[in-house]
């Protein structure tokens, strides 16, 4: 029996929209009332004629091949059971076990929030793009959001409404975006606690490669970016196609390739059973699913970055530098050592003083006190404001760390309320570092937190929150149904933060989670910078900090001066290599200045002097991370837009097996032009280094890009574990 062709309803046009934007372009086919398709999504096609998208359209459809559908498949972006896709669907759910495989008929198209009205091509630069659709049988509406935006990024989304009576369960929307068949390699990332973000390249093979966040929080094992491109694809060469799905809570990100050919990359909010149960008129909404097309994979990073240098909210001022006390004092939360702390920092030029864990009630160690958000008048019989009052006077601004999302077992709040605590199946969850989850989701739990960090705020000068989030969501159930709340906890914290920030304009927020638990585009677009791991060890820093950028640019990445022994790793390190490290981010401190030397102080002074020399340069930059062979060492830096400027450094992780071992290059400055590079110091000089020749008497070497690019400098000699830092200028 044959199925019935797809009727056409109502007077929506037959169009192909074709949206370019620096140097990508995005061709999408919206005929026949059927849900966007995309026909290509990659370099630029310059001006395209209706013809010519009819023919894209006509290629990129797959043959048909034996015992498969008898018409060629047409992937959506929200991929369709019933048009014969055989892979991960785009919308899972059900009416009581029916309208699990719905058809949905497209009913309308805006551009940037006009009406299509008129068939064929619309051509156009970046702009947004508005889908309307639904399925009568099934009782469904959906909406589909695609953005081509002015980096070339782009991202979809998508909205799904029960239109019937009765409940809908929606189990899972997952958002898909077709790869080319020549994109064969897989890159995405792994870590744990104290490491995250490595990288691990596997080749796309026949079946799906998924990455499941079930920790309640992004993960320090989070796939981050998942990128696939064409094999061997660095920084600067092979064309990557990659997705990020920016959501702090459950998520997937996966690649798929079907048996036959067709692959593609997406993911979405991973749903728990029963969280959404859509009522009558009720919608879901999923995350944004970003995706970044680039000819290597620093023009990959550069999208993501201009994007988010380009918001309003970004933190356009210049990022201070903070010492953050935690490494310092723990717990030990003793006032006149945390004053004479503040006098040191500022001496050295701090511009940002933070109070970490420990300041409030019967907080003395980690298995007490979350939730209840009273300073401890037994330490600070005064409260807080001898401390914040010498720290502003100083011309420091005060920060202060809360955990809000948690709770402790042992304290008054759990002891008062024990069903705010999230839990299933008539038993607390396993413990996390002595601490539960605050279910966010019950409203009185919410105005509890709210109010109670209001009044801190209120009372108190405080111009930066270090929000931590220390342990997953295991067993995050509501009290007493058991069902399941990580989406609403998610979607909780995110209002949390945002009414903070409505209330207090200026209020800036880093997001903590364990370190870098919590490092997405769902957290960042309400928070001002991420920390990148608890390990601020240099040697584990450098490879962090420098996958971490694949996303984020270096203003948002908090990076940290560590003491001489680190006290995750115990490794030992030179006060030069740490600071050198540290540099590239927003950077800070975590030590005990006291225990410094005169020299080490006097030096670290040096740093901080040189971060805010070039802090604008590093924040606005374009990251530059040059394809080395030798695992030894590694390039990078930042590259100012006009290519006037660059700084660059050359970081020593190990010894090579050769030596002398070579040149290095700077890729990304402009070709033409005749650049001076100069090695810098700042600082007692590193010993166990060999300057090359054309250091000469350290006015460096003048050379066009195209040769830094392609010839390179000699490698100077250096003991592991240094950082050479050179100056780059036009002549």
């Amino acid at each position: 029996m044959t199925a019935p062709s797809l009727p056409r309803t109502g007077t929506t046009p037959d169009v192909f929209v074709h949206l370019s934007s620096a140097g990508v372009s995005l061709v999408l086919d919206a005929t026949e009332q059927r849900l966007p398709s995309i026909v290509h999504w990659g370099a630029a096609l310059g001006s395209q004629t209706l013809d010519d998208v009819t023919s894209l359209a006509l290629a990129a459809l797959e043959p048909q091949s034996g015992n498969v559908v008898d018409a060629a498949v047409r992937v959506a972006i929200l991929p369709e059971h019933h048009a014969g896709w055989e892979g991960k669907p785009g919308l899972v759910g059900h009416r009581d076990g029916r309208s699990w495989s719905p058809r949905f008929v497209l009913e309308g198209v805006e551009i940037d929030g006009s009406a299509v009205s008129d068939a064929g091509l619309v051509e156009t630069g970046a702009a947004s793009l508005v889908f309307r659709a639904h399925d009568a049988e099934a009782g469904l509406g959906l909406v589909l959001e695609i953005e081509l935006l002015a980096s070339g990024l782009l991202r979809t989304r998508a909205e799904v409404r029960n239109a019937a009576e009765g409940i809908y369960t929606v189990d899972d929307v997952n958002l898909a975006l077709p790869v080319p068949i020549r994109a064969r390699e897989i890159l995405d990332f792994a870590g744990r606690w104290s490491r995250e973000r490595v990288p691990q390249r596997r080749d796309l093979v026949v079946g799906i490669h998924e990455r499941e966040g079930r920790k309640g929080r992004t993960g320090p094992e989070a796939a981050t970016v998942l990128s696939v491109g064409t094999p061997g694809f660095g920084f600067s060469s092979g064309e990557v196609w990659g997705i990020h799905v920016g959501f702090s809570g459950n998520h997937r990100h996966y690649a798929e390739q079907l048996s036959a050919g067709a692959q593609v990359v997406g993911g979405g909010e991973l749903l728990l059973p029963g969280e959404v149960r859509l009522a009558e008129g009720a919608t879901y909404r999923t995350p944004w699913l970003y995706g970044a097309y680039g000819v290597g994979l620093d023009e990959q990073a550069h999208r993501f970055h201009r994007f988010l240098r380009a918001r309003d909210r970004h933190p356009t001022r210049p990022r201070p530098v903070t010492l953050n006390v935690w490494e310092a004092v723990y717990f030990d939360h003793d006032v006149p050592r945390l004053l004479e702390l503040a006098d040191r920092a500022a001496a050295l030029g701090v511009e940002r003083f933070v109070l970490d864990d420990g300041w409030f009630l019967g907080r003395r160690d980690d298995t007490s006190g979350l939730g209840d958000w009273t300073v401890d008048q037994e330490v600070w019989p005064d409260g807080l404001t001898p401390l914040l009052e010498r720290v502003t006077s100083l011309g420091m601004e005060f920060g202060l760390w809360f955990e809000p999302e948690m709770v402790s077992e042992n304290s008054e709040l759990a002891r008062a309320h024990p069903e705010w605590i999230m839990q299933t199946g008539g038993r607390l969850p396993i413990p996390g570092r002595h601490q539960q989850v605050l279910n966010l989701g019950i409203p009185e739990a919410y105005e509890h937190v709210l109010s109670h960090m209001t009044d801190i705020l209120a009372a108190h000068d405080i111009a930066y929150i270090k929000w931590d989030h220390n342990r997953d969501l295991i067993d995050a159930g509501t009290f007493p149904s058991g069902a399941a709340g990580v989406h609403e906890q998610t979607l909780a914290t995110y209002r949390l933060m945002d009414e903070l920030k409505r209330r207090f304009p200026a209020l800036e927020i880093e997001s903590c989670s364990s370190g870098g638990a919590r490092v997405d585009l769902g957290v960042i677009e309400r928070t001002d910078r991420v920390w990148v791991s608890d390990c601020i060890d240099p040697l584990e820093r450098q490879q962090m900090m420098r996958w971490t950028m694949q996303l984020m640019p270096a203003e948002l990445l908090g990076s940290h001066v560590g003491s001489t022994v680190n006290h995750t790793t115990g490794r030992v390190h030179e006060l030069s290599f740490r600071a050198a490290t540290a540099l590239f981010g927003h950077f800070g401190i975590e030590w005990d200045l006291a225990r410094a030397t005169d020299r080490e102080n006097a030096d670290l002074a040096e740093w901080i002097a040189f971060y805010k020399t070039h802090r604008a340069l590093l924040h606005s930059g374009d990251m530059m991370r040059a394809d080395t062979v030798d695992p030894a060492f590694q390039v990078y830096g930042s590259i100012a837009r006009d290519r006037s400027e660059a700084l660059v450094f050359l970081a020593f992780l190990s010894r090579s097996t050769v030596s002398p071992r070579g040149r290095f290059t700077v890729p990304g400055l402009d070709p033409d032009t005749r650049y001076r590079v100069t090695p810098v110091v700042v600082g007692t000089p590193d010993h166990g280094r060999a300057d090359p020749v054309w250091y000469g008497d350290g006015s460096g070497v003048v050379m066009s890009g195209r040769a830094l690019a392609s010839a390179g400098l000699h490698i100077p000699g250096s003991f592991p574990e240094r950082v050479v830092i050179y100056r780059v200028t036009a002549e």
